[in-house]
């Protein structure tokens, strides 16, 4: 069927309105690896898809899936123990103070679950996030998404700017960091002085929807530290930045951030719904004694299953290592570009996600915040490497950067192609 067909079907059983990538949209069938088909059978190399983290159709997940679904798959409320070992795996993989988990199906689910623990915990139920934040779809997660820009917060809600140094709130020689606290201690006592209180603060540890912006040296431990004195929790919503994706486990290793609730989903199934969030043994059974938590299609024998294939291949297929090689090889290549494509007015990330920020005036940047985003060439950027075969899309606060988010299993030959097709659409554009 041809593809304005499928689209008129498509619109008519779920709506106007419903999401879709490109002007002209893809009708996919197939994936492999890092490749997708359409039904014409043209190949795409999928730059944008963090849900397969291990490569579309990988055998090895699949023939878990058919196994255990075959075997048995039921609800939790029986003693399984593929479900136990999975659990002591993952948590294995965090901190040791973030001992249990609670599985969900998905992120929007795993963050409901952690807001609910934070609030239970401090008995507040105020909560921080950043004015460009995405959390979920739900209409508690709606609450801390998306808000400065497109709607208020509620008042159980407030945000601050989120860090960055492209577009610094600091003035040239001060703190740079200090302003952004600066924004979070106002918050915080706002929180404070409503009926609400502050429970905590949210926050994706790489501000993956924000536009992977480089943050001020130290922010995240300071953010931590101010939280934690404020008698708050900390909440880093690993959905994005989690799994292997910036070369670590998780995209808090490193930064200073001290959360007390780490949440993760998209890869953890490999496009099996899975999700999970991690808190300590106290947290969870004070979770557990006042919601009395169910979920049918979590912590089931399948999700296991599918589950520790995911994790296998992460571990014995060396993919942390390849993220952060490859991810850093194709970050460094893309900054060189700057010079030769002035409409590139940063590049940004770790490991195999980066962010490609697209400005309407090529000079450096400079704390008179001089550069102006430019949304439609990015936009427009993103059509051209679709038609070249390169699927990506434009993300951030402004919309205008280049989100560059593979499978796990891109290679440095991948890399090289998305880089010919890349400086083959800046000169056609004349970037």
């Amino acid at each position: 069927m041809d593809p304005q067909s499928l689209l008129a079907r498509r619109t008519q059983v779920f709506g106007a309105g419903a999401a879709l990538f490109y002007e002209t949209p893809l009708n996919i069938v197939r994936g492999e690896g890092v490749y997708l088909f359409d039904a014409d059978g043209r190949r795409y190399v999928d730059l944008y898809n963090n849900v397969p983290c291990v490569g579309h159709g990988n055998a090895r997940v699949a023939d878990a899936m058919a196994r255990q679904q075959a075997t048995l798959n039921v609800h939790s409320r029986y003693l399984h123990d593929g479900v136990i070992l999975f659990a002591e795996r993952l948590v294995g993989l965090q901190e040791a103070r973030l001992e249990s988990v609670v599985f969900s199906c998905s992120g929007s689910e795993a963050n409901e679950v952690a807001l609910q623990i934070v609030r239970i915990a401090t008995g507040k139920r105020g909560v921080v996030c950043t004015n460009a934040a995405y959390h979920g779809s739900t209409e508690t997660l709606g609450a801390v998404s998306y808000l400065g820009r497109r709607k208020r917060p509620s008042d159980e809600v407030r945000t601050f700017p989120f860090p960055e140094t492209f577009r610094p709130l600091a003035a040239a020689g001060g703190d740079p960091a200090e302003p952004y606290l600066e924004r979070l201690r106002v918050a915080i006592e706002e929180l404070e002085g409503t009926g609400a209180g502050f429970a905590g603060l949210i926050l994706c540890p790489l501000f993956a929807n924000e536009g992977l912006p480089d943050i001020p040296r130290a922010f995240l431990r300071r953010a931590s530290d101010m939280v934690h004195a404020a008698g708050g929790l900390v909440i880093a919503d690993e959905v994005q930045a989690g799994y292997g994706r910036t070369g670590r486990w998780w995209g808090h290793d490193g930064t200073g951030l001290a959360p007390d609730v780490v949440v993760t989903g998209k890869p953890m199934g490999n496009g099996l719904p899975l999700a999970a969030t991690f808190t300590s043994r106290d947290l969870i059974d004070r979770f557990r004694a006042r919601t009395r938590y169910i979920n049918t299609f979590a912590s089931t024998p399948l999700q296991a299953a599918v589950g520790m294939a995911v994790l296998d291949v992460i571990e014995e297929d060396g993919l942390l290592e390849n993220a952060a090689k490859v991810g850093a090889a194709l970050k460094q290549a893309l900054e060189q570009r700057r010079s030769r494509w002035p409409r590139i007015g940063d590049v940004r990330g770790a490991g195999l996600f980066i962010g490609v920020e697209m400005v309407a005036e090529g000079q450096d940047p400079s704390p008179d915040l001089g550069l102006a985003p430019d949304p439609a060439l990015a936009v427009e950027i993103v059509e051209r490497l679709k038609d070249r075969g390169f699927l990506t899309s434009n993300a951030g606060a402004h919309g205008n950067v280049v989100k560059i988010r593979p499978p796990l299993v891109f290679s440095h030959q991948n890399a090289a192609d998305f880089l010919e097709a890349f400086d083959a659409t800046m000169a056609e554009i004349g970037g």
